[in-house]
């Protein structure tokens, strides 16, 4: 599948001009960026949803467009304010003009004061959807458009449900066309609760839902006038400010071997790129499939126009060259991995598969399948089930068709070594091959038993019809008015060794002294007792913030007020504990101490088991984060005392 590529370096409001072709200019725009983080983010949505539009809006008022493109296409297309069409900044073949829609997947390179962006404008048409899978495949973020005159489509659902599949943490949901709905808040919270009706079978850890009109400019880099009953930020603040740090495994390190270099014969190097992980000279290491255990002698690297050098340690995604300190027969698609952290190794296993030919899937033939750089041939052994993409129900097995998704069960000629793909993207994803016409017919994810939670209605607790509630014949009003206090619950929620088990014990100390009924919830000794039952999978961090949320519930309505001191990584999950609490009661504590910090304290060892692959699904680490984006305060126990932390929360407790 081809794409189109626009190189362009660094832009942005500030930013020096993309204008300035001179070497000094070329050089304070890199200098500028280089320590910028990245965002990897794709379109999607279904045909003339506005994708296009709103990327050339996107790209148009953050200045980040060639004067020389901007020429080129001036007077071309229906001209707006801005002079052009701004979908013709993306959709750059003659067909795609012609027609007026998006066919291959357009790539663009960006950047702002805060942070930079690789951006895949996908097609919206059906007969695309493979195209929109490729660009969503490495995306940290995938926006979803939805025309606000006609809602939640099919292509919507589809394209929603694909990126879930792909491993895409979060979806922004720009609501786009308000202008022609007299900017509406009925029909963007119309479309909004219809949407998270069908989300809530995805596999999405954050959904933001933005109202805009990428022909008018509202709401995509500045904030709409029109709108102004919509408090959040606009869609360019967003992409600067969303947290996707922790998105990448940096705890199982997974070296596919791409090639053996061999420049003379005192030097034998292994080159390609790191999946996952990380690895330092000196680490033990074994080679897949041989199973031979070595040690790492040197980490060689090439920058960018620099001579080679040895570096002492790497990590994802840098394009290394390994020496081993052991001669050893090794070559293109092996695996090199650390000692006590090895990935499956099999020759059956099971997937989810997207099939992208016009051609059906045949079960009895031989496809080659590419998985990191390891290629053999596979056979389909079974097909458990199709997927209805609108309702995500299970259908019959039948052979897969052009843009259906089934699960599936692979036997290959050859092992491969395998990571479920929600924790490992780089191993766990892998393509099909006709080795008739060398067309890649279908692109396919590694799962395991019970992986594929948005394939199945999320259950609900069930509650039995004989149980009826007691009200007691003290109201919490009673209860606050004889203690003189209003009882609140302050959430603590940050990475491990941010500061919040501390700040909370003071806090707690200083309440009570105050003559005000207090208790604080701390998650390490809520596991000791009433959560001892739960670990820390993403289903269990749920069930362990709900759980805890009833509890504050009750001291509330007791009256008590209550500090509860949790890492609670998710937004939805905090979200709902605020909901059971109730939010004239629920105070949000974002303790946003840098990671480097908490790693540095790292009170337990947790860090550096974490780091080794002793523990796994680590938030911040090997596991998400969400920060929260509207706390009541944050603070930096990095550069603010306790006393000055406790100091600021008390003022909480003024609130009416």
């Amino acid at each position: 599948m081809s794409t189109k590529t626009t190189p362009t370096i660094g832009a942005g409001h500030d930013a020096a001009k993309p204008s300035d072709t001179s070497l000094k200019g070329v050089r304070a725009i890199l200098e500028q960026s280089k320590n910028l983080s990245l965002l990897r983010l794709s379109t999607a949505g279904s045909v003339d949803d506005g994708k296009s539009t709103l990327i050339g809006r996107l790209l148009h008022d953050s200045h980040s467009i060639y004067d020389d493109q901007l020429e080129s296409i001036k007077g071309k297309g229906q001209a707006e304010e801005t002079g052009f069409d701004l979908a013709y900044v993306t959709d750059g073949l003659r067909a795609e003009r012609e027609q007026g829609i998006t066919i291959d997947v357009a790539y663009r390179y960006f950047s702002t004061p805060r942070r930079r962006f690789i951006l895949a404008d996908t097609p919206g048409h059906e007969q695309y959807t493979r195209n929109m899978a490729t660009g969503s495949s490495t995306a940290d973020l995938t926006i979803v458009l939805i025309d606000a005159r006609k809602g939640v489509l099919d292509q919507t659902r589809r394209h929603a449900f694909i990126a879930s599949l792909l491993g895409v943490p979060r979806l922004v949901i720009a609501i786009n066309k308000m202008d022609l709905v007299d900017y509406s808040e009925s029909v963007f919270g119309a479309i909004r609760q219809e949407f998270t009706s069908f989300a809530k079978k995805l596999d999405v850890r954050h959904i933001k839902f933005i109202p805009v009109s990428a022909l008018k400019g509202d709401n995509v880099v500045t904030s709409s006038e029109r709108m102004n009953w919509y408090q959040g930020e606009p869609l360019l603040r967003y992409l600067e400010e969303v947290y996707v740090a922790s998105d990448q495994n940096q705890v199982d390190f997974r070296f596919p071997v791409q090639l053996v270099l061999r420049p003379n014969q005192n030097y034998r190097g292994y080159a390609g790129q790191v999946r996952s992980g990380a690895i330092a000279a000196g680490d033990e290491v074994i080679t897949l499939p041989s199973m031979q255990r070595s040690r790492i002698l040197s980490i060689d690297h090439w920058g960018i126009g620099a001579k080679p050098c040895s570096i002492e340690r790497a990590s994802a995604p840098m394009s290394i060259t390994l020496t081993l300190d052991r001669e050893l027969d090794v070559s293109r698609g092996d695996m090199i991995v650390r000692a006590h952290n090895v990935p499956k190794v099999s020759n059956r296993f099971d997937a989810i598969l997207v099939w992208m030919s016009e051609s059906p899937l045949e079960p009895s033939k031989h496809y080659i399948l590419k998985q990191a750089t390891r290629e053999t041939l596979g056979l389909v052994e079974s097909i458990d089930y199709k997927i209805d993409v609108n309702t995500l129900h299970r259908s019959s097995p039948t052979p897969l068709a052009l843009n259906e998704i089934g699960r599936i069960r692979l036997v290959t000629k050859q092992s491969l070594f395998l990571d479920p793909y929600k924790l490992n993207r780089g191993t766990g994803s892998f393509i099909c091959i006709d080795p008739t016409t060398l067309l890649t017919v279908a692109a396919g994810v590694v799962v395991e038993k019970g992986d594929i939670q948005s394939l199945r209605e999320k259950e609900q607790p069930t509650v039995g019809t004989d149980l009826h509630r007691e009200s007691s014949l003290l109201s919490r009003a009673d209860r606050e008015l004889r203690f003189g206090h209003q009882a609140k619950t302050y959430w603590c929620t940050g990475l491990s060794g941010s500061g919040k088990s501390t700040i909370a014990r003071h806090l707690e100390n200083q309440l009570f002294r105050d003559g005000i009924p207090v208790y604080c919830l701390d998650g390490d000794n809520i596991r000791h007792g009433l959560n001892q039952d739960l670990g820390f999978s993403p289903e269990e961090r749920v069930e362990n913030i709900r759980r805890v949320a009833h509890v504050a519930k009750l001291f509330n309505d007791a009256g008590i007020s209550v500090i509860c001191s949790l890492i609670s990584p998710y937004a939805s999950e905090r979200a709902a504990a605020r909901k059971v609490i109730g939010a004239e009661s629920f105070f949000e504590i974002y303790m946003s101490t840098p990671l480097d910090v908490c790693e540095a304290r790292d009170p337990h060892g947790l860090y550096k088991k974490a780091r080794s692959g002793d523990i796994k699904g680590f938030t911040g680490i090997s596991a998400p984060y969400e920060p929260p984006t509207n706390p009541d305060i944050t603070l930096d126990s990095s550069t603010l005392s306790v006393e000055e932390c406790v100091r600021q929360i008390r003022e909480l407790c003024s609130r009416p």
